[in-house]
């Protein structure tokens, strides 16, 4: 194999990064972030016994009995998996704390598991040091139980619940907001300070990244079905938004603005089951680990992370039916892109040619986004070993991972040229593969 270019690429690197210093960049910690790519979502709490979506806070606090709580085994799956990390639901729309809080009284501390004594956030923030996962909390704002809701008292409550969280569980690497902000028990709407809220983060755990409809350092992706858009920018502009009602339209959160002011980048929510509690009732509706695969191709493979969710069951463990999906995914994704036929970079007329005609229906993307991201459009040309062109392939954005598939073809040369670009624009990576070809949608 011949790779062409490399004192190119060294020197339009570093003109790229003069060139960048006016456009958004990431900060090292979401770097981090877009390498991660993959991690679970765990929503867990009274919901998981009561067949409920949302709760309505009124659920007494014994119905939430996990008697066979393993948070290891959480751990142990999901590293089984290939995931990062686990963010897990904290406190839901009901309120209902998996910590024992000061500042609730419908907490672990007063149901029947563990006579009172436990405390699922403590259990999971060791596992999860143990097993090397970051740890990631979901804390809504919404809150149908607590009586100081809808009130100014309760913007205190929950900025001490916070403060309890970072200074008792850390490090938390994901903070998960969402917008939600419906009555409580009084009757009332809760008027939520978030400049508040967000200064309180940025004291205790300036290292944490928030996630929300706008941010500050990842956004959500307009929809739960764990699919990007086929343009993803990482940018956004966020003035005049807000979190909730008020966020910006679905297209601007799915897409990103091509000269947003701001990093932040697109993650991608979506169930393992129909739901995102536990149902026994969905056990047979599992997604399959080809299901898996095509959303991982639509939300990791379009730039974005994809955050599947995988509830525990009643007894507080990862059932065998998720735990098999999972398992297959991992061993989808070893098989598909275990072996790099190819690397290299050069940018413009970025080439490959291999030593004879090789078969190749995936081709692998990306660009070095500590320069920022700049590709607005590409075209990749495959010929076969007589130079003669034999596919044509054109995409818009590229940012950290862009998984193109095709029906197999042989080829001897796969060439970039990138097309249209608001930056120089800086590949770290080319890469070619075989996978499976039952995987490739036709």
């Amino acid at each position: 194999m011949k790779i062409k270019g490399i004192l190119f690429f060294i020197l339009i690197f570093f003109v790229s990064i003069l060139d960048a210093q006016h456009l958004p960049i990431p900060t090292p910690q979401q770097v981090e972030w877009h390498e991660m790519e993959f991690y679970l979502f765990m929503h867990f709490g009274p919901n998981t016994f009561t067949d409920k979506e949302w709760g309505l806070g009124d659920e007494p606090e014994n119905v939430f009995n996990p008697e066979q709580l393993d948070c290891k085994q959480w751990c142990r799956i999901a590293k089984a998996a290939g995931a990062k990390g686990i963010i897990i639901t904290a406190k839901h729309h009901d309120g209902f704390c998996l910590w024992p809080s000061k500042y609730s009284t419908h907490t672990v501390r007063e149901s029947a598991w563990k006579n009172g004594r436990g405390d699922v956030l403590k259990e999971l923030s060791a596992a999860c040091a143990a097993y090397g996962l970051k740890f990631g909390v979901y804390l809504s704002p919404w809150d149908r139980n607590h009586p100081k809701y809808g009130t100014a008292e309760y913007n205190d409550v929950f900025v001490n619940m916070l403060k309890e969280i970072f200074s008792n569980y850390g490090p938390v690497w994901e903070l998960w907001w969402d917008g939600a902000n419906g009555e409580g028990p009084n009757g009332k709407k809760q008027e939520y300070d978030w400049q508040r809220f967000e200064k309180t983060v940025e004291h205790l755990s300036p290292n944490t990244l928030v996630f929300s409809d706008i941010g500050p350092h990842i956004r959500w992706v307009g929809n739960e079905n764990g699919i990007a858009a086929t343009t993803n920018w990482n940018t956004l502009d966020t003035a005049g938004f807000k979190r909730g009602e008020g966020a910006p339209p679905t297209d601007s959160l799915s897409l990103g603005n091509v000269n947003g002011n701001s990093w932040i980048p697109a993650e991608c929510d979506v169930s393992i089951r129909p739901g995102w509690f536990y149902h026994p009732e969905e056990n047979d509706r599992v997604k399959s680990p080809g299901e898996l695969f095509q959303l991982y191709l639509k939300s990791v493979g379009r730039g974005a992370n994809l955050l599947l969710n995988v509830p525990p069951d009643r007894k507080g463990l990862i059932s065998r039916y998720d735990s098999a999906s999972l398992v297959g995914f991992k061993n989808l994704r070893t098989q598909s892109f275990g072996k790099d036929l190819s690397k290299g970079f050069h940018l413009k007329t970025l080439e490959i040619e291999f030593n004879k005609s090789t078969p190749v229906d995936c081709i692998v993307l990306k660009e070095n986004l500590r320069a920022g991201q700049h590709c607005k459009k590409f075209t990749l040309f495959l010929f076969d070993d007589h130079h003669r062109p034999i596919k044509k392939i054109d995409g818009t954005t590229i940012g950290h991972k862009r998984i193109i598939t095709f029906l197999p073809v042989a080829l001897k040369t796969i060439r970039l040229k990138v097309v249209e670009q608001v930056g120089n624009t800086v590949l770290s990576q080319l890469a070619a593969y075989n996978v499976d070809e039952k995987l490739i949608e036709k």
